[in-house]
């Protein structure tokens, strides 16, 4: 499957160079991805590959993201980072350093925002037993995020906000994707594999974005930077976990195009999608990254997955010029 340059690969194979084209080999036939149109590649099952592929796809700047065959995200090789700044670097440090706490709470906000825009749809379909959660997001959470805090207290109450989001499955899907709680290794029923699966999609796109700008990946602001992972791309993606994986998640399970007899995996308690349910899934995900929509200040087309990258330059701008960062907001795209 391709749309806008991003392939998937689901069946275990070899990925091998082939004159200037890539060549995916399986049991089955060979199959080309032409270099050309390929930015982004997904390997989902086991692909072995050699160093001269790595430095093919490396000098043609294609990212690829790998999973095992459960499902797991196992890492990513990008191409050697071209856009490196060391002054950004240094700046954006100091300003984690500095003003960690102003980002922290931005994206604390836009999530409280944007889990708002979502569950405010449902309401008023007739959802009345939403009003608490919604109430709670709308007058509880503003009081203490205006306050003076810590960053335990602000990841704190962008706990509470998740966890009174994932409680109000219960008023508005089937019994079936109604998640108790969050449980992410392993996942442990359908709701679970479908926001775990869903998020990594999110945050290698959000890797994919970034590297597309000087920022480090490293240095983040509501998470902790930590060793072995890229922790800005897990910050910018927050905001659009509502938007992008849970409203995908939310029409897919409503419209029963995802039925858990079907398309998730009956030896593994249901907590995998099957491949059949992935492609449903993925196919999904990447239609409302593509949508676009006309962006209030750029008066232009834009799609949700360029937003990304423009909340990447957001947080540049916010850190080279000092101007206010709010990551996006579904609420500004009317």
């Amino acid at each position: 499957m391709a749309k806008n340059h991003t392939r998937y690969i689901f069946s275990m194979g070899e990925l091998k160079r082939k004159d200037n084209s890539i060549v995916f080999k399986n049991q089955k036939n060979n199959f080309y991805i032409p270099v050309e149109e390929t930015r982004e590649l997904y390997c989902l099952n086991e692909v072995s590959f050699n160093t001269k592929f790595l430095d093919f796809i490396a000098k043609a700047g294609i990212t690829i993201h790998f999973f095992n065959y459960h499902g797991y995200y196992s890492g990513t090789f990008y191409p050697k980072e071209n856009l490196v700044s060391g002054d950004l670097t240094v700046r954006q440090a100091n300003t984690y350093v500095n003003n960690r706490l102003v980002v922290a709470k931005a994206i604390v906000k836009a999530i409280r925002q944007n889990i708002y825009d979502i569950l405010y749809h449902y309401y008023r379909h007739d959802k009345k037993s939403l009003k608490t959660t919604l109430d709670f997001l709308k007058t509880d959470i503003p009081k203490f995020l205006n306050k003076e805090l810590e960053i335990k207290q602000i990841l704190f109450l962008e706990g509470q906000i998740w966890m009174k989001f994932y409680e109000s499955f219960k008023h508005f899907l089937p019994k079936d994707f109604i998640m108790n709680k969050r449980v992410k290794r392993p996942p442990d029923n359908p709701m679970n594999a479908l926001v775990s699966f869903g998020n990594t999609i999110l945050y290698t796109k959000t890797i994919s974005a970034i590297y597309q700008t000087h920022l480090n990946q490293t240095i983040s602001f509501l998470h902790e930077p930590r060793e072995a992972r890229f922790s800005l791309s897990l910050d910018i993606s927050e905001a659009f976990k509502p938007i992008i994986v849970f409203k995908t998640i939310f029409d897919l399970v409503n419209r029963n195009q995802l039925q858990v007899a079907k398309h998730f995996d009956k030896e593994l308690n249901y907590s995998l999608l099957n491949e059949t349910g992935k492609k449903i899934f993925i196919d999904a995900l990447e239609t409302r990254l593509n949508n676009t929509f006309i962006h209030p200040k750029l008066k232009r087309k834009v799609s949700y997955k360029h937003c990304i990258k423009l909340d990447a330059y957001k947080l540049i701008k916010f850190i080279t010029e000092d101007k206010d960062f709010m990551p996006f907001l579904l609420k500004d795209k009317f």
